[in-house]
């Protein structure tokens, strides 16, 4: 691995960025539960109670804490960003974002009112703490590199689908709707998607994938220029969603360019990677590629079909693309979280990083993830099908939440033990 540009001296404690990571599957195992036990028919409504509850299951509660908690690790590491009181702003903010995440899922399925708008608040807060403590402590950065510039504008649409999404939510709390809900509802989810954490994918990738996979690195246009392209066309696709709807197609096709552009340089990249050793976490980023540039299609296309596809763009989008990676980063960041730390307490004695988690179980999740993707587009066509694959999806995440916790189980069982720190060094110093 390449960890040039790294401030590993910065780097939060572990339990900041794990209490998310070890969250996240939970709630993928309880939106597959949901998806279980819901119509069909009900689901291949965008707007509907059930479709919004479970979209969000999988949207604040799985990917949310994944990237907030990279987010929590990658600053000081990637950027040289101190968060001040990281540990007691990210604790607030996880308890805010848990209790939360959990109030909406149950609140919106059982129509408690009362429950939805504690919600909105607690979401509302526990994002905006943490966001905007990431964002002021950006000010101190004097080397400005192209994934802080991904990460800072990722950030603002971030605070931006906040406080949107804060007025979407309380809206259904007090049960009356503005005339522009559902335009609202739209920005939301676009800017969601492609503004949050589709920019701080590209962002991240800029650095991980020579870092990880010892790839090539990403050319100076694509470093300077994507980024700006591609928020430049949210902002344009914004204008004319709200003012000349019937050319918002324009702007669509100008952000799937793009992203169609950044997916096929991934893929490129990983077959060009001086590591040939192929695992998982590669299986997932090119299958992400995979599924971005069929997403991106699909949604520039869909409006010619009056949005009657929206669900298999959102599986294709959401689940291939964003998920697939957040799954895969999972695989990499956990385990070097627990390598590293053991390593600056003195600890010598202890597994790789790739020994860290069983091969066979992780195959078998990824497996089981695409089939279940996969699966609910089908199921779009064949509703019967249905809950086989969300049987599927829930033994995959449930998989995935045990392979997390079995490599967190190395961390604090080796921390029983006593550091065997390496002497040689002054052995050596002895010797002369």
């Amino acid at each position: 691995m390449d960890f040039d540009g790294l401030s590993v001296d910065q780097a939060p404690p572990i339990s900041a960025p794990l209490r998310f990571f070890l969250t996240a599957p939970l709630f993928a195992i309880l939106a597959g539960v949901l998806i279980l036990f819901s119509d069909v028919l009900t689901l291949s409504s965008r707007y509907s109670i059930e479709t919004i509850a479970v979209t969000h299951a999988i949207t604040i509660g799985f990917l949310g804490f994944v990237m907030l908690g990279a987010l929590v690790q990658m600053l000081p590491v990637l950027a040289g960003v101190k968060i001040p009181k990281v540990d007691i702003i990210s604790k607030i903010s996880y308890i805010l974002l848990l209790f939360g995440a959990l109030f909406m899922i149950f609140g919106l399925w059982f129509s408690m009112s009362k429950i939805i708008l504690l919600a909105s608040l607690f979401l509302t807060c526990g994002f905006l703490i943490l966001i905007i403590s990431m964002l002021l402590a950006f000010r101190d950065v004097i080397n400005v590199t192209a994934s802080i510039r991904a990460m800072i504008t990722s950030l603002f649409f971030a605070l931006f689908i906040t406080l949107l999404g804060a007025h979407l939510l309380a809206s259904y709390g007090v049960g009356k709707f503005s005339e522009l809900h559902h335009v609202f509802a739209n920005v939301h989810s676009v800017w969601a998607i492609f503004g949050f954490a589709g920019i701080l994918i590209i962002g991240v990738a800029f650095h991980v994938l020579p870092m990880f996979y010892v790839a090539p690195r990403f050319k100076k246009f694509c470093k300077k220029s994507v980024v700006l392209l591609i928020t430049t066309g949210l902002g344009l696709w914004l204008f004319l969603n709200l003012f000349f709807d019937s050319y918002s197609t324009i702007a669509k096709i100008w952000i799937a360019l793009f992203f169609w552009a950044f997916s096929t340089t991934v893929y490129l990249k990983l077959n060009a990677r001086r590591r040939k050793v192929s695992d998982v976490t590669v299986w997932y980023w090119k299958s992400a590629a995979i599924f971005m540039t069929l997403g991106t299609f699909a949604w520039s296309i869909n409006d010619f079909f009056g949005e009657k596809y929206i669900v298999i763009v959102s599986v294709l989008i959401g689940g291939g693309f964003i998920f697939s990676i957040m799954s895969g980063m999972l695989y990499k960041i956990v385990p070097f979280l627990v390598w590293f730390h053991l390593n600056a307490k003195g600890y010598m004695s202890i597994p790789t990083m790739n020994e860290m988690i069983d091969k066979r179980l992780s195959k078998a999740q990824f497996i089981l993830f695409i089939l279940s993707l996969v699966g609910f587009i089908f199921s779009f066509f064949i509703a019967s099908l249905m809950p086989i694959f969300a049987v599927s999806f829930i033994l995959s995440m449930a998989i995935l939440e045990y392979n997390i916790v079995s490599v967190v189980l190395i961390y604090y069982k080796t921390l029983k033990r006593k550091p065997d720190f390496d002497m040689s060094m002054f052995t050596m110093k002895a010797e002369n």
